[in-house]
């Protein structure tokens, strides 16, 4: 009797432990009485800053969106510039080719007219010139004079970029629900937004966040980051309950680094680009500039779900429920019959009428036949 006791005890803890489980799991933490919807995005975005420099080279400038902003419309992505190469003056000749292993030359045997290697800058002439007063490398027909991009600016070109701010629109929409919303939310007006800065503690809804503060998030450091470039995101996660109010469906912003920030073990890292500004000279002749741009390209990614109470959703959970507590004997069975130190004990008391009732059949076949 003790024994039985014992059985039925640990059969209704396993039926508790399973309705705790669709309860508990199913019904309060994953909602399964609603029916969800995944989210459909849109997002633009606007930098705002202004900075200057003062080089050898260009002289005192002003630099602003237009200048730093390349190009000055992406999806779901900005990119400004940090740092730069510039080549001025470029135009299309014959000049000497950048020293390494294959355009160094001693002799015109040593180079191919018409030969264009992996990394060269133009097309190989056959000659073989002066590039400075101790080397000789290739000629080539190229853009002259060609880039040398050995060193990198340090500190970045434009510091002060860390200032600027990025204003991100966000709009949301669930089609199931057909529930739409925006991260500049009703309660914003524009007095607010014009002076408002993203602050989780004290402006957590603000759509404008300065370049700083992301990388500070983020455990980055601007400065270092600026110099080589790389790739930000900028995460806005919106998780909604509509059974609740609207008004409680607001935007969750992170920030991380996406590309490897480790210069060691990185083959060519950071983030860079070239791109040229034309122009004839005075002369008619066709020229340009020729810019390696490196800076950080801010990824805003959308992410998230909206659930509301859908009868069918939960008519499924509470069957799958109430089967899962039919299993409740079975592992009972499994546990008293093959782990229990008394097995062999539950095991007679279990099947012993399976037994007697085989036996009386078999004595009561054998008085039949002779009889």
């Amino acid at each position: 009797m003790i024994r039985s006791r014992k059985v039925g005890l640990m059969n209704r803890l396993v039926q508790l432990g399973i309705l705790a489980y669709v309860v508990g799991w199913v019904f309060v933490w994953e909602k399964g009485y609603q029916e969800v919807d995944s989210i459909v995005s849109s997002v633009t975005i606007k930098v705002k800053g202004v900075t200057m420099t003062n080089t050898s080279t260009l002289g005192p400038r002003v630099w602003d969106v237009a200048d730093y902003v390349i190009p000055p419309q992406e999806e779901n992505t900005v990119f400004i510039m940090t740092n730069m190469i510039m080549t001025l003056n470029q135009t299309q000749g014959s000049c000497p080719e950048l020293p390494d292993k294959t355009t160094v030359c001693k002799a015109e045997e040593d180079c191919h007219a018409g030969y264009v290697g992996t990394h060269s800058n133009g097309v190989q002439t056959g000659n073989c010139v002066k590039y400075n007063g101790s080397i000789k490398t290739c000629e080539i027909y190229a853009w002259c004079p060609v880039e040398d991009d050995t060193n990198i600016p340090r500190p970045a070109f434009l510091k002060d970029a860390e200032n600027f701010t990025i204003l991100v629109k966000n709009n949301i929409w669930y089609p199931k629900f057909d529930f739409a919303k925006r991260n500049i939310l009703p309660s914003i007006n524009s007095t607010y937004l014009k002076r408002c800065i993203y602050d989780p503690q004290t402006d957590p809804f603000c759509p404008i966040f300065r370049i700083q503060k992301i990388m500070e998030a983020a455990g980055q450091n601007f400065q270092e980051m600026a110099m080589e470039g790389g790739v930000m995101g900028l995460q806005i996660k919106w998780n909604c309950d509509l059974d609740k109010a609207a008004s409680l469906c607001v935007p969750k912003y992170s920030f991380r680094r996406l590309d490897n920030k480790d210069s060691r073990y990185t083959v060519s890292p950071g983030y860079n680009f070239r791109f040229a500004k034309y122009y004839r000279d005075t002369s008619g002749l066709e020229a340009r500039t020729l810019i390696k741009a490196y800076g950080i390209r801010f990824d805003v990614m959308v992410f998230g779900k909206a659930g509301k109470f859908d009868i069918i959703p939960t008519m499924i959970n509470i069957g799958s429920g109430l089967a899962l507590l039919g299993v409740a004997t079975v592992l009972c069975d499994i546990i008293v019959l093959y782990f229990m130190k008394r097995r062999h004990f539950y095991r007679e008391k279990k099947y012993k009428y399976v037994e007697d009732y085989e036996l009386l059949l078999c004595t009561g076949g054998e008085q039949s036949l002779n009889d």
